[in-house]
This record gives structure tokens, C-alpha cells and sequence, in this order.
């Protein structure tokens, strides 16, 4: 990595520092297995001591290191398997009301939420790039950037359609609505995956609408980026001047082209998959949140959980890391 040739090199110097994580991560765990190992092999030698004592010491010992060496194995699992470089890196999160009005929008506001303090435990960083606020405190959309190593890797597995079933605060009757928000995922584009040419960009500029402080509403500040061959168009006006608000437009529009054609070679693998656990499909329901029975159901993966106030508080890694568990044994039968 220090070669002078390599640093020269943006894009394989990005590359090469992944797999310098992910060989870090290996060594890891080989090292703690094999300390764990050697320790085993000790206690074992102990199970036929005559002193009683020690012998009951030895057995709890044994029991000990392997649970510890199992989960360790079980760590392991996704290390062996070959890794997607994107799963490393940054990611941009588009949460939409969708279906349902004013109980979409507040549902949405209860997954920015979620997310919100999920991200925020993880230690990564969140830049809020869109935010259009809807009635009653719900949200229309939110744009983030979601920032930390590892972040596409876990968050693209939300991607989809998350339902919400509830009595709203309005129904007089007490009936029980189904509204829906969608989430979609995409990895951060870095410039070298991503060339954009000036002459396929069609800018326009405009009057920013809404609350953004003093001269957002005054001045032409607003951009519109339309990317001309793939149709793909992006808006930003949370900046305070046009410079910072097409800086954070090329951001998502890099993240959208990059997706866009991760999403056809998806789709051309997804012929070749027998499970679509892990196939990304934004139409498809992918969770349900039951209010009257506290109730979440992962419908990819046929998991439920009776936890809903802790879940919606952004206690959600463990959904997270049944996706990833599921997707890392679907792999390894592939591989196999």
C-alpha cells in the first residue's frame, strides 16, 4: 500500500485498504481460536484429576471454551466466504411515506428515528443531505449520509418496504390501519467509481421552498442535477448557497448511478439464486411492525419478534444480524 505507484492509484489504494481490513479481521479470529484451542487441549488434560475440585473447575473450563470457539467459528463464517468491497463502505439512506397518508408520514418519522439511534450506538456519523417534513411531525422524505466502515454492509439489508399496523391517533373506532414507508440503501460512489461527464448533466437552478434560514428562501439556491443518459434526477436545497447544494446533489447522483447498475447485474444474478434473502428487491414487503401485539415479523427470513418498543428505539441488530446469518449460510451452500 505504501508503493508510490499504488497511492497514485485512488481507486486501488481504496481497494487495497478494504482487504487490509478484512485481512485484520482473519487474523483476528484465527489468533483468538487458536489461543482458545490451546487452552482447550490444558483444560482437558484436567477432566481426569483426582482432586475433585479441580476436576469440576476443568469441566466448567471446557464448557466455556466451547461456547467461546463456536461463536468464534460462527464469526468466522462470513470471513470465508468472498466479501462484497461495498459492504465497507459509507452509505446514503432514502426514507419515503409511502401508502397511508398522514400515518405513512408519521411511520416514517418513527423509522428515521430508529435508524437514527441505531447509527448513533454503532459510533457512526449521520449528514442529513434532504429533509421534507410532513403534518403533525410526520416526514414526506429524509436523505442521510450514513458514515462508518461497514455501514452499506449492514444497512443494505433494509432496504424494501416496512409496513406498520396500528390504530391511528384519528380513527374514532379504534380500526386497525396498514400504512407503509419505504427505505432504500444505497452505497456511497466514490469518483472512481462513478465518471460523470459535464456534458450529460443538465443543472437548473431555482428558489428554494420551506424553513432554511434567512436568504435559503431568497435567493436561487436550490439545484436540480439531471443525469441525461440515465434519466436519473436529483434534488438538494437544505444548503445555504447553490455551491454547497450541488456538492451534496453529485453525492447522491454518484450513489444512484453506481446503484443503478449494481441493481442490473443483481438482477442477472438473481437467475441463478434460489433464495431472494439477500436480492435487494425494493418492491417487496420486508418487515411488518404490529403495534397491538408488539410484533415485529422479518418476512425474508420468516423471523418475529415480541419486542416492538425496544426495536423502535433502534434495538434493531438483532434483525440485522439474522439477514446477515442467513445470507452468509445461503453463500456458503453456494460456494458449496
Amino acid at each position: 500500500m505504501s508503493d508510490p505507484r499504488t497511492l497514485r492509484d485512488g481507486k486501488l489504494l481504496a481497494s487495497l485498504g478494504r482487504e487490509h481490513q478484512h485481512l485484520l479481521q482473519v487474523v483476528s479470529l484465527s489468533t483468538r481460536l487458536a489461543r482458545c484451542d490451546e487452552e482447550l487441549a490444558q483444560a482437558r488434560e484436567l477432566l481426569t484429576a483426582e482432586d475433585a475440585e479441580m476436576a469440576s473447575e476443568a469441566r466448567a473450563e471446557v464448557e466455556r471454551l466451547e461456547a467461546s470457539i463456536h461463536q468464534l467459528e460462527e464469526q468466522a463464517k462470513p470471513l470465508l466466504i468472498p466479501q462484497d468491497p461495498l459492504n465497507e463502505r459509507a452509505c446514503i439512506m432514502e426514507i419515503r411515506a409511502g401508502t397511508g397518508g398522514d400515518e405513512a408520514a408519521l411511520f416514517a418519522a418513527e423509522l428515521l428515528r430508529m435508524y437514527t439511534r441505531y447509527i448513533e450506538r454503532r459510533g457512526w456519523k449521520i449528514e442529513m443531505l434532504e429533509y421534507s417534513e410532513g403534518v403533525k411531525g410526520g416526514v414526506k422524505e429524509a436523505v442521510m449520509k450514513v458514515d462508518g466502515t461497514g455501514a452499506f454492509g449492514d444497512m443494505h439489508f433494509e432496504s424494501g418496504v416496512h409496513r406498520v399496523q396500528r390504530v391511528p391517533e384519528t380513527e374514532a373506532q379504534g380500526r386497525i390501519h396498514t400504512s407503509a414507508a419505504t427505505v432504500a440503501v444505497l452505497p456511497e460512489a466514490e469518483e472512481v467509481d462513478v465518471e460523470i461527464d459535464e456534458k450529460d448533466l443538465r443543472i437548473d437552478v431555482y428558489r428554494a421552498s420551506g424553513p432554511g434560514g434567512q436568504g435559503v428562501n431568497t435567493t436561487d439556491s436550490a439545484v436540480r442535477i439531471t443525469h441525461l443518459p440515465t434519466g436519473i434526477v436529483v434534488t438538494q436545497q437544505d444548503q445555504r448557497s447553490q455551491l454547497q447544494n450541488k456538492a451534496q446533489a453529485m453525492k447522491v447522483l454518484r450513489a444512484k448511478i453506481l446503484d443503478a447498475r449494481l441493481q442490473a447485474l443483481q438482477a442477472e444474478r438473481a437467475r441463478l439464486r434460489k433464495s431472494q434473502v439477500s436480492t435487494g428487491d425494493r418492491s417487496a414487503k420486508i418487515r411488518t411492525y404490529n403495534f397491538p401485539q408488539s410484533r415485529v415479523t422479518d418476512h425474508r427470513i420468516n423471523l418475529t419478534l415480541h419486542d416492538l418498543p425496544r426495536i423502535m428505539d433502534g434495538d434493531i441488530g438483532r434483525l440485522i444480524d439474522a439477514m446477515k446469518l442467513a445470507d452468509t449460510e445461503e453463500r456458503l451452500q453456494e460456494e458449496g
